[in-house]
């Protein structure tokens, strides 16, 4: 009886201790949690997109562009800080070799590296204006290492868009895809050649979208943190449908290198042009012919609208379809071609995706009351003077340094166009391209000195290395400087 009493009490202990031991072991849980760890880690990493597939699939529609252009030196007879009157000047230019006016300028070749993308099989590429323009030659180097020569069908510094085209069939084409439908976080894929890398692959996220940026009126930006470095420029941004959504083409940077914050432009905004660099090899862009500003709520008030928006008309221009519309200083457009102007910077992007001679619907509120008006479109008309203006011809002149070419504007065109001065760029290579001006430009003064001819802006330049210009374009005047 004691021996079974003893068994009993040790047999009760050793369940006891059993049961301490899985108390303590649900309080603790080290083996659960470890399990959930591990399992959130896992999702996390499920969760990360893998651009793998997409490179598979996409990445021989992105090719390498090179070009050449020839670049003549310029030259004056001058030393720098010497009077070119003094005797020593002439010595100078003697025992130092090198110096200007000792021969004649060699022409320089000039090599430049891009990205771009094949948009069908029959061999056009679409990449950036800034990439082939004043390219004597285009090189296109495909994904599995052919090298085609290119032809440059047309071009629009406005949208910086360029269309190409090879001598080949059966190539491998993107798919487009709708940037309208891209959403603020989303995954987006960058292709090209930064810094000349061939197929280097970025990711990001769209960071904003419609941005528009002071020198560019004609394009909503995709506003993204994918890495683009130089040599990314006119490659395609894919979404995770391997969608080219848009076309790389620019950064924001103080370094010259990429610090955060890269643009690209809408792929639909690229397909629109490119039918007009198909069927004209050129672009021209509609105009309507209005100065406008944005509707504070203090303009708002005073106007009668319930809340700041449209574009507040604050000039028109003479002849412009605005004008034969009977668009009014004061006027406030509301919609333009349907589309609600919430931000002031959607009117020009509305209106340049037009053809002169398009009509566009205008929701105008004045005296407080609504009304539409129907305008045309006209042409700009500095883009009509660089169409018309003739480089080489007895009115023009080469300013090499600086790389423009100027020509006059006759009696007839000023009076249209209110000019009292002003001479026409009609071509801006090397330090005035990068500098911003493009042809069409009108220089009204250099270094504060109206220019009323061409000859005269190249007195006024003469031996200086570095100027200041003062531009009209589309009626907007800009300082710019060159040096």
């Amino acid at each position: 009886m004691a021996k079974k009493k003893l068994l009993l009490t040790i047999l009760s202990s050793i369940l006891l201790v059993s049961a301490c031991t899985k108390e303590e072991a649900a309080k603790n849980e080290p083996i659960v949690v470890k399990k959930e760890v591990t399992q959130n880690v896992e999702k996390t990493q499920m969760e990360l997109p893998n651009f793998s597939a997409l490179v598979k699939h996409v990445g021989n529609t992105v090719v390498n562009i090179t070009t050449e252009a020839v670049q003549t030196s310029s030259t004056d007879n001058q030393i720098d800080g010497l009077d070119p009157d003094d005797p020593l000047s002439e010595l100078f230019k003697r025992l130092i070799p090198g110096q200007p006016g000792q021969q004649e300028p060699q022409p320089q070749v000039r090599h430049a590296l891009g990205s771009g993308f094949i948009i069908s099989s029959d061999g056009y590429i679409l990449t950036n204006a800034h990439v082939v323009a004043d390219a004597k030659k285009i090189t296109v180097k495909t994904a599995d290492k052919q090298e085609l020569d290119a032809k440059l069908i047309g071009l629009d510094t406005k949208t910086d868009i360029a269309l190409l085209k090879v001598n080949a069939t059966g190539l491998p084409t993107v798919k487009i895809g709708d940037p309208n439908q891209l959403e603020v976080g989303e995954w987006v894929a960058a292709m090209g050649a930064p810094f000349g890398f061939d197929n280097s692959v970025t990711q990001g996220i769209v960071s904003a979208k419609g941005r528009n940026l002071p020198s560019d009126n004609y394009v909503p930006f995709i506003q993204t943190d994918v890495p683009i470095n130089p040599g990314n420029s006119g490659g395609p941004l894919f979404n995770l449908k391997e969608q080219v959504v848009g076309m790389n083409s620019q950064i924001y940077s103080r370094s010259g290198g990429y610090m955060g914050i890269s643009f690209s432009i809408p792929i639909d905004i690229a397909m629109n042009i490119v039918g007009q660099l198909k069927q004209y090899g050129k672009v021209s862009h509609g105009q309507l012919g209005v100065q406008f500003q944005p509707v504070t709520k203090q303009l708002a008030k005073s106007f009668g609208l319930s809340k700041p928006m449209g574009a507040l008309v604050a000039n028109i221009v003479p002849d412009s379809g605005a004008e034969k519309a009977g668009i009014k200083v004061g006027d406030i457009i509301l919609k333009a071609d349907g589309k609600l102007l919430d931000d002031v910077g959607a009117l020009p992007l509305i209106v340049g995706s037009k053809k002169p001679g398009d009509k566009i619907d205008l929701e105008v509120f004045r005296n407080n009351k609504t009304m539409t008006i129907t305008a045309t479109l006209s042409g700009a008309d500095n883009q009509l003077l660089a169409d018309n203006a003739k480089p080489g011809s007895s009115n023009s002149v080469q300013l090499d340094k600086f790389g423009l070419t100027l020509s006059d504007i006759d009696a007839k065109t000023r009076d249209k166009m209110r000019l009292g001065a002003g001479v026409l760029v009609t071509k801006a290579a090397d330090l005035a391209r990068m500098s911003g001006i493009i042809p069409g430009d009108i220089i009204l003064s250099i270094n504060n000195i109206p220019v009323g001819s061409a000859a005269k802006a190249k007195a006024i330049v003469g031996n200086s290395t570095a100027v200041v210009l003062l531009i009209s374009r589309n009626n907007q005047q800009m300082f710019i400087t060159l040096g």
